[in-house]
């Protein structure tokens, strides 16, 4: 089974009109009768009518649901799905090598590029030493520290978003957790060569922003990215997360795609299939590359002084506010 496959039967529960049809549709593909080729044809339609239905209005809680599907792609899937000669590194030559963040050298499309993204890991004891993709300190030194390796071979840098937020336990801390990111933020606003950055799942707090600094940001269409998780906010609001706060924290926190392409906070929004990217990793991951692909080869003809001040000025931009004129 493949990294993007496990996990795939989970249902959410607004997609359960769905489960039974595509049980009837599991069986019938199993049989491989050709006589019954109509009664599947039909049963697919109907499959794809209430995934249109179902995904139509989610709602800022649904959307955080579909961002954590156990079967959603991570940043592995996409590197084997659209990167060619990938050359992981590991490290970041002062601790250990941190598995919550991936980074290497590969080929997307044209491009010769460093990836950089966060890692959940599938299996139980993958997600264990990924910390559910929640990095340590040593896993943004090492980002940035192939970042700048980047930098100096002229490379552009493509980083993946995935992570609720950094890791905040005591090791970390005393590892210096705040002070990683920090010089992350100000090394990446500064670096002398494209960044592109996709939020793929997860965008929580300083740890997506860690590796996020770029000139051009996008989110998948089911994406969240936000300054805190909803059940964070909703912790610090109501005293309790749970089933009655977490929408009404994820609706206050405008954490939606579409919600941060309107603010101002990201540039694009990436569609995804009918139903998810977790139901069809590959035309996700096209569609991925294809907008990477389409920034880098805009952001390459750009140079470097000029790209540099755009990006700490796009960054500069964000929360500011015109006051309304009186009267």
């Amino acid at each position: 089974m493949s990294r993007a496959a496990a996990g795939a039967i989970a249902m959410l529960d607004f997609e359960q009109p769905v489960a039974e049809i595509e049980r009837q549709i599991a069986e019938l593909q199993a049989r491989g009768a050709g006589e019954e080729r109509g009664e599947l044809e039909t049963l697919q339609a109907t499959r794809a009518a209430l995934l249109a239905k179902a995904y139509s209005d989610l709602t800022p809680w649904q959307t955080v649901r579909v961002a954590r599907h156990p079967a959603r792609p991570q940043t592995l899937d996409y590197i084997d799905l659209i990167c060619r000669d990938f050359s992981q590194l590991h490290g970041d030559r002062r601790f250990a090598d941190d598995p919550a963040i991936v980074t290497g050298f590969a080929r997307l499309g044209p491009y010769k590029v460093l990836v950089v993204g966060h890692q959940k890991g599938r299996t139980t004891p993958e997600r264990i030493a990924c910390r559910f993709g929640c990095a340590n300190p040593e896993g943004y030194r090492k980002a940035l520290l192939k970042m700048k390796l980047a930098e100096k071979f002229r490379r552009p840098v493509v980083t993946f978003v995935d992570t609720p937020g950094a890791y905040p336990g005591i090791d970390s801390e005393q590892r210096g957790q705040a002070e990683a990111i920090a010089v992350n933020l100000r090394e990446m606003s500064r670096l002398r060569t494209p960044i592109v950055t996709v939020v793929i799942g997860e965008g929580g707090s300083g740890g997506a922003l860690g590796i996020a600094v770029a000139d051009r940001v996008a989110m998948l269409e089911h994406a969240w990215y936000s300054v805190i998780s909803p059940e964070g906010c909703a912790a610090i609001l109501w005293k309790s997360a749970n089933e009655k706060t977490n929408p009404l924290a994820a609706k206050a926190l405008a954490l939606t795609a579409k919600e941060n392409l309107r603010n101002g906070l990201i540039d694009a929004v990436v569609a995804e299939p009918l139903g998810g990217a977790h139901r069809d990793p590959k035309a996700t991951a096209a569609a991925v590359q294809g907008w990477i692909v389409e920034q880098l080869r805009t952001l390459t003809q750009v140079p470097l002084d000029d790209l540099v001040k755009s990006r700490y000025e796009k960054f500069r931009r964000i929360g500011s506010v015109r006051p309304s004129p009186v009267g």
